[in-house]
């Protein structure tokens, strides 16, 4: 010890900026693991697409040079772009409603402690456990009109004279995936925001309660407004899963019947894999990515607290 540490009764500042040096030496030894993972399996591929983008790349000869804006100029003329744009919108608007809707629901209805919530709850999350492609393949199963149960069972009982085609017209296909979604992934948003409304303190309801405030005017001026954080995560997550819809189109309708259930992202996979054009699948990757970026400023804003803003 030194005659300074000695006096002041602690380390000296020599001993003090190596004891600092080395914990910052082992924040970057357990941040580099993840650093190198974002670096090759998002930051690289990133640079990828966005070299893709704008080069004349084919699925089989490679890059052929740039091309910038060709393949940005050839997305609006293909006759599915502005078909599938539409579709997603569709899907994605009617999948948030029913999912943010059914979540909250849910959360609600299991939110006080008792005898059976505990089950319920582990119902309700269930399906969460499934994998979407498992899950898609099963409701494919379910759906067909061959090997499906659900048509004899109906024919059984009189309520059908023939079986049903679940997935024969567009708004049936539409219907029966967003069963399919809604089922799934039902218990995931009322997870998210059953943890929403355990941080609500239990005080704010009962001051509600002394004033008089029905169940309706609590759920409108305390539970709501509260819930702004958790409502904002679920609609993003929501949002941004619908509108890079594939699996389960893919795997249910792989587009029909008639190309009416192409999705943005099934467009970009066909001019990757089917027309072999990864420029411009490329471009309308970056295009999708940009539309998502600002989606999710324009929720957060919007939606993130008052006394945030």
């Amino acid at each position: 010890m030194t005659a300074a540490s000695r006096r002041t009764g602690g380390p000296s500042s020599t001993a003090r900026l190596s004891l600092r040096r080395s914990r910052q030496l082992q924040g970057i030894a357990y941040a580099t693991p993840t650093i190198v993972l974002v670096a090759v399996f998002f930051i690289l591929p990133l640079l990828l697409v966005g070299r893709m983008s704008v080069s004349d790349w084919s699925l089989l000869s490679g890059d052929r040079g740039i091309n910038f804006p060709d393949n940005f100029a050839e997305i609006t003329p293909n006759r599915l772009f502005w078909p599938a744009v539409v579709f997603t919108i569709e899907y994605t608007l009617l999948v948030t409603v029913l999912l943010v809707g059914l979540g909250l629901g849910l959360a609600l209805l299991v939110q006080e402690g008792g005898r059976y919530v505990g089950g319920l709850r582990t119902i309700f999350l269930l399906p969460v456990a499934v994998g979407l492609a498992s899950a898609s393949l099963l409701f494919w199963g379910l759906y067909s009109p061959s090997i499906g149960p659900i048509g004899p069972v109906l024919q059984q009982m009189g309520l059908t004279s023939e079986p049903i085609s679940f997935l024969g017209t567009p708004l049936a296909a539409l219907l029966s995936t967003t069963f399919l979604i809604v089922w799934k992934f039902a218990g995931l948003y009322m997870l998210i925001l059953l943890v929403g409304l355990q941080a609500i303190p239990r005080e704010v309801y009962e001051a509600a309660a002394v004033d008089g405030a029905s169940r309706s005017q609590t759920l409108r001026r305390i539970t709501l407004p509260l819930l702004r954080p958790s409502l904002a995560l679920a609609l993003i997550l929501c949002i941004t899963g619908s509108l890079l819809a594939f699996d389960q189109f893919f795997i249910l309708t792989k587009g029909g019947p008639n190309n009416s259930t192409v999705t943005v992202v099934q467009l970009i996979y066909r001019e990757a894999f089917q027309r072999q054009n990864l420029g411009t699948a490329a471009a309308l990757s970056i295009i999708v990515l940009i539309v998502l970026l600002a989606l999710n400023v324009v929720q957060f804003r919007g939606l993130r607290s008052p006394d945030k803003a």
